[in-house]
């Protein structure tokens, strides 16, 4: 399994926003899109990310202020990206050890889609339960010898 499993299972959708926008705007779009984060673009050149964890850390650093601030002064910039061909278990080893939950992926130098650590826990556990279904199956002989 790979990444591309998973975008053609969840989707290919990327919310983004821009590096002026305000904070206020990128949470608007956090929450009535239902995500945990936002690719920042520039015209049509990926330059960020902005997520849940980092709206919090700004709030809680500068309280109400932080609203106004611009999404270009909070987004990460050293982003980790994955590609279409990385194996499933590779980008969750990868994920959890450098403690984020979003991943752009990158195709031909353009963002083709973003998945969660939640997308590729869903994916293993799926895959999982079909792995042990079927050897459940073949144990109690359902095959033909």
């Amino acid at each position: 399994m790979n990444v591309n499993d998973i975008l053609e299972a969840k989707g290919r959708d990327v919310f983004s926003i821009e590096p002026d926008s305000t904070l206020k705007d990128a949470m608007d779009s956090i929450i009535n899109n239902k995500i945990g984060a936002l690719l920042v673009m520039e015209k049509k050149d990926f330059v960020g990310i902005i997520s849940e964890r980092d709206l919090i850390r700004e709030f809680h650093r500068t309280g109400g202020i932080a609203l106004e601030k611009k999404v270009g002064e909070v987004m990460t910039t050293k982003i980790v990206v994955g590609i279409l061909d990385d194996e499933i278990e590779e980008v969750e080893a990868l994920m959890t050890k450098n403690r984020f939950r979003h991943l752009p992926i990158m195709n031909d130098g353009e963002v083709v889609g973003v998945i969660s650590i939640g997308d590729v826990v869903k994916m293993l556990a799926a895959n999982r339960d079909a792995e042990n279904r079927y050897l459940k199956d073949y144990i109690e002989g359902k095959y033909p010898a």
